[in-house]
């Protein structure tokens, strides 16, 4: 089975790679139902040709899902050249109006049909393959029941199934609220007409601000937006609104990291992560505890191997988990209250090793800064330096600290995403490494210009690390938060 990872941006779309993604999808502005993520634009398919080449066989997808207006597809052929700049795989559309669009100036991409086409029976995937469609990205509310028979009935086409996170119950005309909340499909007939029950509105942040149509606008966009139905107190519906749409997600996220078989067995060919408006830390170890229990299923490694990396899933922002509309709609109408955030911040993205050219450029600057120090020290009053030895000792942040050449140690690219300094509990992750503690002593923060080590950095400093701690490339550092309250829910580093 394909393992088919969100990228909502460049970023993201490197680490979905790197932490074992067969393929990615991506957004480009004003075509994708995710208006709020950082999407694609401009000359970044130029960043995405290089990870094309950097990661040779993996395969990119773009959603194109939203319904198309009139002056929808008047800019989409007007922009279609730019379109043609990324080595697109493959389009994932609902509006079969794009159709003939794609397939005159793609001839190369496949189809996928969107899941927001609703398709969940065998007779409408025929039609589909007859138009084109190489790949159904099927219903929600398609069971795991359903999808084995339509694989038996179609077996030339591709089914596609979510295995993780989000899950829509609300868009358009389309709605499984009514399904979600009291097993009645609206689909079928049974609409309870949850939509007209009694919510409350909430916004997670206190807006101070006086309510403008424009701060309105900036309050709905924002994603902290979320409903409560009255009798079912303390379970958040978040919602998304778009520039013409409103998406209202479901309180619960969809979990079947301990079904794979089962999907295997009902003929799903890729799994689909849910989340190109989640971080980055959420896409890289989604995506890898996806991707080693996969090796499991195919043999390749133990479960035992596996399960470490599964179980670091805990230690992502998620909600309580469900196995959605896959074996019953009992399932999906599990009750949950509140969320669980991580216990960790992603608070920095490793990069390269230094050359030793630039790593020799930062050490003789840290030579001459402590030729300078040394020099000013030296010029100083007897009373003077009594009393700057005296601060230093009531206040040792103060002292400026030359970096020294260590034995076997490595100087990394560091972008600092949230504070860290040496009181901080650290922890390297990477593809292939559930985690290393760091220990003190053991890793340096360095002004790469001044070559000075710094006490903390935050976002927006200057910064290379200096540890002996031999990392791979796309090395996450997280921060433990030892205050955590588990069912809190931050805003930081997610």
């Amino acid at each position: 089975m394909e393992l088919l990872s969100p990228a909502g941006n460049v970023e993201k779309l490197y680490y979905a790679y790197a932490y074992g993604a067969d393929a990615a999808y991506i957004g480009l502005k004003r075509f994708s139902l995710r208006v709020k993520a950082d999407n694609f634009y401009e000359d970044e398919y130029k960043k995405v040709i290089e990870l094309k080449n950097q990661f040779p066989g993996k395969k990119l997808h773009c959603a194109l899902n939203i319904c198309f207006h009139n002056n929808d597809i008047d800019n989409f052929l007007r922009d279609i050249d730019y379109f043609k700049s990324y080595p697109i795989d493959a389009f994932i559309v609902q509006d079969l109006g794009i159709v003939p669009i794609i397939q005159k100036n793609f001839p190369n991409a496949e189809l996928h049909l969107s899941t927001q086409a609703s398709c969940i029976n065998r007779e409408a995937c025929k039609m589909y393959k007859s138009l084109g469609f190489n790949r159904v990205v099927l219903g929600r509310e398609a069971s795991l029941k359903e999808i084995r028979e339509i694989k038996d009935a179609v077996p030339d086409i591709e089914l596609e199934a979510f295995v993780h996170g989000a899950m829509c119950i609300a868009y358009s005309g389309r709605c499984l609220m009514s399904s979600l909340l009291t097993g009645r499909s609206a689909q079928s007939g049974f609409c309870s007409h949850t939509c007209r029950w009694d919510f409350n509105l909430k916004y997670k942040n206190d807006c101070k601000k006086i309510i403008t149509p424009e701060i309105a606008k900036e309050i709905a966009q924002s994603g902290n937006l979320l409903i409560e139905e009255h009798s079912r107190k303390g379970e958040y519906f978040p919602i998304y609104e778009g520039d013409d749409f409103t998406a209202i997600l479901s309180s619960k996220d969809i979990r079947m990291i301990e079904h794979l078989k089962d999907m295997k067995d009902a003929g799903i060919d890729s799994l689909k992560i849910e989340g190109r408006m989640k971080s980055t830390y959420y896409v890289a170890l989604v995506t890898r505890a996806y991707r080693k229990a996969l090796d499991a299923l195919d043999g390749k490694i133990s479960y035992e191997e596996a399960k470490l990396f599964i179980d670091e899933l805990e230690n992502v922002s998620h909600r309580e988990s469900t196995t959605g509309f896959y074996y019953s709609r009992a399932d999906a109408d599990k009750t949950t209250q509140g969320a669980s955030d991580s216990a960790y911040d992603l608070s920095a993205t490793i990069g390269s090793k230094i050359s030793e050219e630039k790593k020799q450029s930062i050490f003789d600057s840290a030579i001459k800064m402590k030729n300078q120090i040394q020099q000013e020290f030296d010029s100083m009053h007897p009373k003077a330096k009594e009393a700057r030895l005296k601060d230093f000792e009531n206040n040792p942040d103060r002292k400026i600290v030359p970096l020294e050449i260590q034995k076997d140690w490595f100087m990394y690219e560091y972008e600092p995403l949230n504070m860290v300094d040496y009181n901080s509990h650290i922890e390297f992750i990477s593809p292939d490494v559930v985690s290393i503690v760091a220990e003190k002593g053991k890793w340096l923060l360095v002004d790469p210009e001044t070559g000075v080590i710094r006490n903390w950095v935050c976002n927006g400093h200057k910064c290379v690390l200096y540890t002996e701690y031999d990392l791979p490339k796309g090395t996450l550092l997280r921060v433990k938060d030892e205050a955590y309250v588990k069912g809190y829910v931050r805003d930081t580093g997610r």
